[in-house]
């Protein structure tokens, strides 16, 4: 039986609004009945490590105990890499190496850990970067190399050249708001691939960024975040209406057709 693939980009750092007004590629998928873009409120803290837990995981902080970015320790939770594994689907990620640092091994060896192969870990593909301005171009290229070379049914494509923008210039600036039409273009050209090669599709981001270029808190700057689905799954349109951001690893485990665990919090998407 042919098993599902998904393949779900997280564009760390890129706030809602920003998406809407500078994602010209994604938007026009959506204007075209051929994607649906909702609004995400992130959970708190509105920090990268424990939020890449709660996308992965479906579980917040005060579950599964990434906390901070300062976490540095293996998750104690199952993830969707877990989940995959178990359920003989393959799967890699192209990611900054917290992601490594979760799934894997902690702390990352810079050496040993920047390329994995091995189908006994939880992450069986990957490849890690560890700078934070590693360009979005060459990080969605060893996403779509790993695409080629191994065909894994979930693919986990991680970049930082949003939120590194962010991060320098605040979110209220040319360089944060260039940096989100960058890597809208850089999709632009992988998309259409995926689409015809018949993917599920997910794009989104962990948090968003405030305008002192920093991110933490409880604003809607730094908790809207968006979500684009593309593929036969999703209704294409545009739902305004904010869906908490722990509904989002129980959706690509429905994607994937394969079980939720079970402390992952069930909640459905309009139009899915």
């Amino acid at each position: 039986m042919e098993r599902n693939k998904v393949i779900v980009v997280v564009v760390d750092g890129m706030q809602y609004q920003a998406a809407v007004t500078q994602m010209g590629y994604l938007n026009h998928l959506v204007e075209k009945g051929k994607a649906a873009r909702y609004l995400v409120q992130s959970e708190l803290p509105s920090l990268s490590r424990p939020l890449y837990e709660v996308l992965l995981t479906g579980t917040p902080s005060s579950v599964n105990g990434i906390t901070s970015n300062q976490a540095v320790r293996l998750s104690g939770q199952k993830s969707i890499f877990h989940l995959t594994k178990e359920h003989g689907l393959r799967n890699a990620a192209a990611a900054y190496y917290w992601v490594s640092e979760l799934y894997n091994r902690a702390p990352f060896h810079y050496v040993e850990d920047r390329f994995q192969h091995d189908v006994e870990k939880a992450i069986q593909y990957g490849r890690f970067y560890f700078d934070d301005n590693y360009p979005d171009s060459h990080l969605i290229i060893d996403g779509e190399a790993l695409r080629r070379e191994v065909d894994p049914h979930f693919l986990y494509i991680h970049s930082m050249g949003v939120d590194n923008a962010g991060h320098l210039f605040g979110s209220d600036s040319k360089q944060y708001r260039g940096s989100v039409i960058a890597v809208d273009t850089i999709l632009a050209q992988v998309l259409p691939i995926w689409m015809e090669e018949g993917y599920t599709i997910i794009v989104t981001s962990d948090h968003g960024m405030n305008t002192d270029g920093n991110h933490g808190g409880t604003g809607n700057d730094e908790r809207n975040v968006p979500l684009y689905g593309i593929g036969p799954a999703f209704t294409a349109g545009v739902y305004e209406e904010a869906v908490p951001q722990l509904a989002v690893a129980p959706l690509i485990c429905q994607l994937l057709g394969i079980p939720a665990s079970e402390v992952m919090i069930r909640h459905s998407f309009p139009g899915v």
